[in-house]
């Protein structure tokens, strides 16, 4: 029977070292943690439970880049 994972994914959590993050994924092996200043981690489940809290914040928003258009280059007259 499979047990319920630690964290949900989206779930907020605080690490020791690495800070705030939102759970990518979790399973009974390992749990993958997308955080504000570190950026993707994974770890086993077993050995990081212990470092890791809930946190009651909302996650942020991801910044996303303004797609930018090339500008046209101008024609070339021909003489």
């Amino acid at each position: 029977m499979a047990t319920k994972p630690a964290f949900a994914t989206g779930a907020q959590v605080e690490h020791g070292k690495f800070g705030l993050g939102s759970v990518l994924s979790c399973n009974d092996e390992y749990v993958v943690i997308k955080f504000d200043d570190h950026g993707e981690k994974k770890f086993v489940t077993s050995i990081v439970l212990p470092s890791l809290k809930k946190s009651d914040r909302q996650p942020p928003v991801e910044k996303r880049r303004a797609a930018r258009k090339k500008a046209a280059a101008p024609a070339a007259s021909g003489a």
